[in-house]
């Protein structure tokens, strides 16, 4: 006869899930904020996928993490990163939807995330993946952001902005309207296509936002072999993600000293050269500093969540309408 242990209690352990265009990546940690599980689902951008499927993708990424953890939902606590969570009536949507993920829930955009790996929250998060936003606090508590438009209204700087640019210059440089790149023979190969007009196939028929802002890496690459057109497009984002993150200090009390800079996405985590671009047009401005990777969002929205809890069991507030401390 096997015996099945039951499940760890649940008010031990606390979620942080950073769910962005790409995918949702959900961390579980015990009351002492050390790791215990995590899970990987599909993008839970809920304006990109609809919500039901955005739903559908915070459960899978949580049971996962609560497999992985010897643990069962709901949690104690979970903070809840996401991407496409721009106003209230965003998160006022979402949340009747994950109630059962815990017992204490706060749902915030993604940025919020990184920007928590700063001391005190205070200073400018930049996130970079398949989109991009800059979000900034102050020592008055005073916030601000930039970006986050969506891949239709902005993005800049973005995954998706730099490979709908590379696809643009493909075609122009097809038809002779542009200059040669060596991006159209690129994305060609990375897609086994056999001719320029198959383009139009990849990216109207499947309009994956995530998937065609997979194909940055590729601009990256021209642009490390000498390629002037995606040297072009990396410089571009790199002054778009620049102007993005001072728009935000200029907006909010960073006078004095030097600017705490958090980075995120996987553009600015993975990209260094691109990522070092980024932060000279930003020092050519102003001092910035100290500059942390936030390189796993979700464990700093798990560690969140335990403050979380312990805010809304002493105050008796609502932890979806309360930011921590």
């Amino acid at each position: 006869m096997t015996f099945t242990p039951a499940p760890s209690r649940a008010d031990r352990y606390f979620l942080g899930i950073d769910g962005g265009g790409s995918k949702t990546l959900a961390i579980i940690v015990d009351a002492m904020g050390h790791e215990r599980g995590r899970g990987l689902a599909g993008s839970s951008n809920y304006a990109a996928v609809g919500i039901q499927q955005a739903v559908s993708q915070l459960f899978l990424a949580a049971e996962q993490a609560a497999q992985a953890a010897g643990c069962s939902l709901p949690l104690q606590a979970a903070w809840l990163g996401l991407a496409g969570i721009d106003r209230p009536e965003d998160s006022a949507l979402l949340l009747p939807n994950v109630q059962s993920l815990a017992g204490h829930i706060y749902v915030t955009n993604d940025a919020e995330l990184v920007l928590s790996g700063l001391e005190g929250a205070i200073g400018v998060a930049l996130i970079a993946g398949t989109g991009s936003i800059a979000l900034g606090r102050d020592k008055h508590g005073i916030s601000a952001r930039a970006g986050g438009w969506g891949h239709i209204l902005g993005d800049e700087g973005s995954g998706y902005e730099i490979a709908r640019l590379a696809l643009q210059a493909a075609a122009r440089s097809a038809d002779g309207r542009g200059e040669p790149t060596a991006l159209l023979d690129l994305l060609l190969r990375h897609r086994n296509l056999r001719k320029p007009e198959d383009l139009i196939g990849l990216v109207y028929r499947d309009e994956d936002k995530a998937r065609i802002a997979q194909l940055s890496s590729l601009v990256f690459l021209a642009a490390s072999a000498g390629d002037e057109i995606a040297r072009q497009i990396v410089r571009h984002a790199a002054h778009e993600l620049a102007l993005a993150a001072l728009t935000v200090s200029n907006a909010l009390d960073f006078r004095e000293g030097c600017l705490p800079l958090a980075l995120g996405g996987g553009l600015l985590i993975h990209q260094q050269v691109f990522r070092m671009q980024v932060l000279r047009r930003l020092r050519h401005r102003r001092p910035i500093g100290p500059v942390v990777m936030v390189e796993q969002p979700a464990l700093s929205g798990a560690h969140a969540a335990i403050k979380l809890s312990s805010i809304s069991t002493r105050t008796g507030k609502a932890a979806s309408t309360m930011a921590p401390d």
